[in-house]
This record gives C-alpha cells, structure tokens and sequence, in this order.
C-alpha cells in the first residue's frame, strides 16, 4: 500500500530535499551532509514552539520592570536578589566551618586537608507570577499629549507594585516564623518589656544588643540589619531611652538612620507595607515584629558567607512580553512575568522578636 505523505512526512521529505539540492549546487558540503540535521530542519514547520521561544520580549519595558523597586518594600534588605538559571535546584546553607580549629599542619608527602563551604539543605522550586498590565488607547492618547506621560510604563510599574507586594509578604512570612530559630536566636517581649510601654522596664537598644550578640555568637559576625516592622518604629522612636540617648543632636525627629547609628548597625529599614485581608482590612505586611540579621547584600559575592537568606529570581526576570492590542477592550496590553523564590540559608544569622508591642 502507498503510504499516504502527511503534513510531518511533507515538511521531513522537504528537509531532506533542500539538504541535497544545497550539496549539489555546491552551497555545503555534501560530506557535512547528515540525514538527522535534514530531518530536523524540516520537522521546523511541524513541531510547536516551546513557550520560551514563542515568547517575545520587549527590551525597553523589560529594563523598566527590572529597574523598578518600590521603596516601601525592605525584605530585600534580608533576602538579596541572586539570578539562577534554572527553575529548580539545591539551596545552599551555611555552617560554622569557617570558625572550627583544624588541624592545618601537614607533613612531607602527606595529604593535604580539604573542607567545603556550604553544603545542600533542600530544594528550591521558582514560582511564576503573572499579571497583565492593561493600558486603554483613550488614556494613552490623553496621558501623552497632555502631560507627556507614558502610560505603558505607568501600567508596568503598577503590576510590578502588585507583584512586589506579595514577594515581600512571603518574605516577611519567612523571616517571622519563630520555628525557624533556635532557642538563643528569638524572644518572645510581653508586658512591661513591650516597646509601646514607657514604663522605664523596655529597652529597645538593650534588645537589639542581645540580638546581634546572639548572631555573633553564632557565626562570629555581629547582625548588620534591622528590619523593623512600622508599629515598632513608631514605639522605638518615641521611647524615652532613644529620645534621651540622641537629645543632644539637635535632630527634632528620629530616623531610621539615626537608629542605625544609635544601634552601630549599618542599616535600620521599616516595613511599612500594608496589604488588604479578605474581608479588606489592611493589616501591616510585618507585623508587631523586628528582625535583626546578618546579611550580605553583594548576593554571591561571596556564597561562603553565611548571610541570612536569598531571593532566588531566573536570570533575566522580571521581563515584560510584547505588548498586543485588545481590540474589543480598546487597550494595549502588556504581560509582566517573575519567577522567584525566597529563601531561608542560615537562621543562625538572624534575631526574631515577636511582639515588640502591644
């Protein structure tokens, strides 16, 4: 029976074609000639693109998106961006080989010693969200003639707002989950030795102290960040050990950075963000907590350093496709993708105090 040409066999046997009529003519070499490359190269037209080659990036809102921070988000001062190349693989913790006495002296001919850093503590999966930014053809019109704005990157920047704020709630969720402390690493404040209460038991600093001396202990580097969330900045800068303590520099209002002096850390960031509950009150992304971390902002710098934690995000993310025109909407529109994945390496760098006020 004569074996019908389909719609695959037509595009395999027009590859296997134009391989032999480019050898002929002269335009390769038949030698380099091989059937599989043919069969490939006509099986094009057959086979569906994956969605990384489908996809279409637009390069100049994908530098707005990926330059994009919305300043009322801190949880990047805990977990630092780190680009990774795959969806999935192996999360590096830390443990204390850095401050074990060993043996280091060598005889002739013997074997020299080895350790590593950082060993495998788990898995990593990067999550994937998506939103659309939708931008109407009567307000792009409007927007650009009469206050020459550019309501494509407004669009973006409003659905990287959105995406920004669930990164930080995952962050915050991470970072104030005292199972992930040991014992000397996290305290519990109640009554009198809340923040809010100025009774003259609380002390804010004596706390932060005993956080970074607890980190110190741990991994012999002294916490360098304080995240505090916006009700214990409230109760910090009003408290009348701070006031007393900073009276004499004629600074009418405390700052974030004048704690950070005050507390010789390099950097005191507030959580300010909110975010709607599902009956639509707005509850504080951070809470009644304060973290005191160590961590190392310069990403993979240095993997040898036993920082706090990690946002692991695919390399070239966060990227916005192509826009396309939805002509029954009368909008552009224009899809933004993240791929993330914070993550937890070493709890051992960081100081967890839960209610800090009332």
């Amino acid at each position: 029976m004569q074996k019908i040409l389909t719609g695959r066999n037509l595009w395999l046997a027009v590859g296997l074609v134009v391989a032999a009529l480019s050898a002929h003519a002269g335009w390769i070499d038949p030698n380099m000639v091989d059937p599989n490359m043919a069969i490939a190269f006509g099986a094009i037209g057959a086979t569906q693109m994956s969605n990384s080659q489908a996809r279409v990036i637009d390069p100049i809102l994908s530098e707005v998106a990926q330059g994009y921070r919305n300043a009322d988000m801190v949880g990047l001062n805990l977990f630092p961006y780190v680009p990774v190349t795959s969806r999935g693989g192996k999360i590096i913790a830390f443990g204390k080989e850095d401050f074990a006495l060993y043996n280091t002296q060598r005889a002739p001919g013997a074997n020299t010693k080895r350790i590593q850093f950082g060993y495998a503590a788990g898995n990593y999966t990067l999550e994937q969200h998506a939103l659309e930014a939708v931008a109407p053809w009567e307000l792009q019109q409007e927007a650009s003639v009469v206050a020459q704005v550019n309501l494509a990157n407004m669009a973006v920047r409003k659905v990287q707002n959105i995406i920004a704020l669930r990164l930080e709630k995952a962050q915050a969720d991470i970072a104030t989950t005292a199972a992930s402390y040991a014992a000397t690493n996290k305290i519990t404040l109640s009554g009198a030795s809340q923040w809010s209460d100025y009774s003259g038991t609380s002390n804010p600093s004596k706390d932060i102290e005993t956080g970074k001396e607890a980190i110190r202990s741990q991994i012999g580097r002294r916490g360098n960040t304080v995240v505090l969330s916006a009700q214990a900045f409230k109760a910090a800068k009003q408290h009348p050990s701070i006031i007393d303590r900073i009276k004499y520099t004629g600074r009418d209002v405390i700052t974030a950075e004048m704690l950070a002096a005050l507390w010789d850390v390099d950097r005191v960031v507030v959580g300010d963000a909110v975010y709607a509950d599902a009956s639509g009150t707005l509850t504080d992304v951070w809470g009644k907590f304060v973290v005191v971390a160590y961590t190392n902002l310069s990403g993979v710098a240095d993997f040898g350093e036993p920082t706090y934690g990690y946002t692991y995000r695919l390399d070239g993310a966060p990227f916005v496709e192509e826009g396309y025109a939805d002509k029954n909407a009368k909008s552009d529109i224009y899809p933004v993708t993240d791929e993330v994945a914070p993550v937890l390496t070493a709890a051992l760098s960081g100081y967890l105090i839960s209610n800090a006020v009332a």
